[in-house]
């Protein structure tokens, strides 16, 4: 069985940013087409991104902290993105999150220990009007009223 080679986190960086030209501002969406093609934006890819940047890791490490949508570790085969906007908190969300968490055996913020699903906080999905909300590997699922809704979820997940 041959074992795949992976092409090393520091060519990646000057691959993608040599893509991203002269281009101001480069670190963000630097950043975003590491995390696509690596999966998450871990210590070895800050330390890459410094360095190739002439960054310090803290400066780096500072955008990767504040921006939610960036991963320290790989995320599950299914990643739930679960709304803690106001509109649906008020609408139940913090028990339907609770339940949510429940029935898909994870804590918030934490992907389960087989590596299945990934339960992500997220602020606002854009659809107030009909919440609470969650996207289920990027599509959303709205009016998440019950255990039905849950177990829609769950269902898709589980495939």
């Amino acid at each position: 069985m041959t074992m795949e080679r992976r092409e090393p986190v520091e060519a990646v960086v000057a691959r993608l940013l040599a893509a991203q030209g002269e281009r101001r501002g480069a670190l963000l969406p630097l950043l975003h087409d590491l995390q696509e093609e690596l999966g998450f934006v871990g210590e070895e890819t800050v330390a890459a991104v410094a360095h190739a940047m002439n960054l310090s890791r803290a400066e780096v490490h500072g955008v990767v902290s504040f921006y939610h949508d960036f991963r320290k570790a790989p995320a599950g085969r299914h990643v739930v993105k679960y709304c803690r906007a106001e509109s649906c908190r008020s609408r139940g969300g913090v028990a339907i999150e609770t339940a949510l968490a429940d029935r898909l055996r994870v804590a918030m913020g934490e992907t389960r220990a087989d590596g299945q699903v990934t339960l992500e906080p997220v602020y606002c999905l854009g659809l107030c009007a009909i919440g609470p909300n969650a996207l289920v590997d990027g599509a959303p699922v709205a009016r998440i009223d019950g255990a039905a809704a849950i177990e829609r979820i769950a269902a898709t997940v589980a495939a």
